[in-house]
């Protein structure tokens, strides 16, 4: 700084500049107070397993939950050699293209109703959404005017 110069025009001189990743790890770095003299605490060891049983808490599970076998579906890798992908169902309303889900025909509906009477799901019938709503509405049109039975006999 030159003589005529005060601190205050020094420092607007040179705009403050943010602190650097190294000034910050120094920070960090630096104890306070009493902790300086305290040694520091060892890291805790997780608990052993038995030998030959993996430790799934080691990492996070990628198939959704406490139990279950990481890897995902049948063909993921945790899946058994050998083992097959089940076939895609095909919606058989969409594929046949013929006319439209009617509540009166009681033969075809009985496809879709269990032994109990229930609507099957769409997993286990294969149908579409769209086809899945039309054919719950026609099933329970049916059952209203006796077509199909509420439950087994």
């Amino acid at each position: 700084m030159s003589e005529e110069e005060t601190p205050v025009q020094a420092e607007s001189e040179q705009p403050a500049a943010p602190p650097t990743e190294a000034k910050r790890e120094e920070v960090a770095a630096e104890p306070a107070g009493a902790q300086a003299s305290a040694a520091p605490e060892p890291a805790r060891e997780a608990p052993r397993r038995p030998e030959g049983r993996p430790d799934y808490r080691a990492e996070p599970s990628r198939a959704g939950g406490p139990g279950r076998r990481p890897g995902g579906g049948p063909s993921g890798p945790g899946a058994r050699p050998g083992a097959r992908r089940p076939r895609r169902k095909v919606c058989s309303f969409c594929v046949e293209k013929g006319p439209p889900i009617n509540y009166k025909d009681a033969a075809k509906l009985r496809r879709f109703i269990s032994e109990r009477g229930r609507i099957l799901p769409r997993r286990t019938t294969g149908t579409c959404g769209m086809h899945q709503r039309v054919l719950a509405h026609a099933v329970k049109r049916a059952r209203e005017i006796a077509l199909l039975p509420f439950v087994a006999d």
